[in-house]
């Protein structure tokens, strides 16, 4: 690490973070474009004050928090109050309907519900079917939590922790089921953090363009936690937007993404090595970037893109390597402090290059899933790896290549089919820009194999054209029985391709 701080002896992440950015407190933090550059000093402040406005609303250590807000420098603000105090902060997808909301309040059994302050009508019964006091925050500084804030005591004094409490509580994004609340800790949060300011090499005067939600992992914790440690500056753009990322590109020295926003780049003309010649590194996670976008990129920018591959229960699991080759398609090796193997269905290691499921061990696991203790269990093996329900291989230097989640795997005619692979198939042909496939019900197959495709504008490719070009490279077994062409694919706001909504949806395809 370069921040030539001293480990703080409070466990407690909040201290963890000062450590790196005390000196620097003068020093830019959060430049929003067309608004405020906050320092360091500007936001502890305002943590500080919020920190005092909760604790007049009764909020103490170990409750839970709820947040449902559009991105902002408050949002942040809020975030590390409730680190200082030692407040669990539970954070949710804005995008949630009032419907998921009230599922969510019920099952965190919050003390105060913060949201946006044109939700509060919809929002208010459903906080008080949870017995939740529910108070406002907005992006320009407004709503009932900013007002008290004004006139809000500062709460100096940051909570003592032994790194074991939990900090945080992400809720998965539940597509196979009943979402679950992944207890994160103190000290789970730090390992990760301290893994990626050092694995990605982070400089005292990086400049992090900061693109993403701040609701979910990678928005949250991986990008920012390691601009803490470093007292960096950080372009915080309240969304992706084509034209605002492509002029900032110039100012930043790191960026982190998902393939969806790098693959809207290399649509612009605009995106150019010159435009990214101040650029460090590029990094991509959330979901797999294609190996012909990788490619791509290379060429565009001239950067090769660092993939990593991370969870809500374990933060960032791998890393391409920031000095070494980072073959497309791989997501690079275990993180400090993470050991990683993948394994049979009787939890044996498995030999290189052959597929099975990856299992994890170490210090930036979560602590369980709240109010689950049978599930916690039923996602650990005996020896205590976690179970991460994805798919990969390793290759004779440790590095992984993931092959998709195992609960997407479709079993055609008795044969296994993981779509990852196809899907790398079909969008490396002319004319496709993306692909999901997934195992749809099939009389006599059980499941056959069906692919969703999106075309690159303004061109022809047919199907016929996608199956010519996979015929050489996958077992007929393996190749989509149908394509169906679509202008784009469901995705949640962490852009993972829901394919729940796609096998739903089309469940009635193959019927006779």
């Amino acid at each position: 690490m370069t921040t030539n701080s001293i480990e703080p002896t409070n466990r407690n992440l909040y201290a963890l973070f000062r450590s790196g950015f005390a000196d620097r407190l003068d020093h830019p933090f959060l430049v929003v474009p067309h608004g405020p550059t906050l320092t360091y000093g500007d936001v502890e402040e305002r943590a500080m004050r919020m920190a005092g406005a909760l604790m007049m609303m009764g909020v103490a250590s170990g409750d839970h928090l709820v947040v449902q807000i559009d991105k902002s420098p408050d949002g942040v603000a809020l975030y590390l109050a409730c680190l200082r105090m030692g407040v669990v902060f539970v954070t949710l997808n804005t995008a949630y309907t009032p419907d998921e909301v009230a599922f969510f309040l019920g099952d965190a059994q919050p003390k105060v519900f913060v949201c946006r302050p044109d939700d509060a009508a919809a929002l208010q019964p459903l906080a008080d079917d949870a017995n939740a006091d529910l108070v406002t925050l907005g992006v320009d500084g407004d709503g009932s939590l900013a007002d008290a804030v004004a006139t809000a005591p500062r709460v100096v004094d940051i909570v003592d922790s032994d790194g074991t409490d939990i900090a945080c509580m992400l809720y998965t994004s539940g597509t196979t089921g009943r979402s679950k609340g992944a207890m994160l800790t103190h000290d789970g949060l730090a390992a990760t953090a301290k893994g990626l300011h050092d694995v990605w090499g982070w400089q005292r005067d990086d400049v992090l363009l900061h693109v993403l939600p701040i609701f979910h992992v990678h928005g949250l914790f991986v990008a920012l936690h390691p601009a803490m440690l470093g007292g960096s500056t950080v372009l915080f753009h309240p969304k992706f937007e084509l034209d605002a990322t492509l002029a900032a590109l110039p100012d930043a020295t790191v960026m982190m993404a998902v393939p969806t926003i790098y693959n809207r780049l290399l649509q612009s003309d605009q995106f150019t090595p010159e435009q990214c010649a101040s650029m460090r590194v590029f990094t991509s996670g959330s979901a797999p970037l294609a190996a012909d976008k990788h490619d791509d990129f290379a060429r565009k920018s001239g950067h090769v893109v660092l993939n990593r591959y991370g969870m809500t229960e374990a933060g960032i699991i791998t890393s391409s390597p920031l000095d070494g080759e980072r073959p497309a398609g791989t997501v690079g090796f275990a993180m400090p402090g993470l050991e990683l193997r993948v394994v049979d269905s009787d939890d044996q290691p498995l030999p290189e290059g052959e597929p099975g499921m990856v299992q994890i061990k170490g210090t930036t696991l979560f602590a369980g899933y709240w109010q689950l203790p049978e599930k916690t269990a039923s996602e650990f093996t005996d020896d205590g790896f976690f179970i991460t329900g994805d798919i990969g291989r390793l290759d004779s230097e440790g590095r992984l290549t993931l092959d998709g989640r195992s609960g997407d795997m479709i079993i055609s005619g008795g044969f296994n089919v993981y779509p990852r692979e196809v899907e790398l198939c079909i969008n490396e042909t002319d004319g496709v820009f993306e692909s999901a496939v997934v195992g749809l019900p099939h009389d006599d197959l059980g499941e056959a194999v069906t692919a969703f495709v999106v075309l690159d504008d303004e061109t022809s490719t047919t199907a016929e054209a996608i199956e010519q070009a996979l015929a050489p490279q996958l077992a007929r077994f393996k190749q989509p029985k149908r394509y169906l062409f679509v202008d784009e694919l469901p995705r949640n706001a962490m852009s993972k391709v829901q394919k729940v909504a796609l096998r739903k949806e089309n469940a009635e395809l193959y019927s006779s």
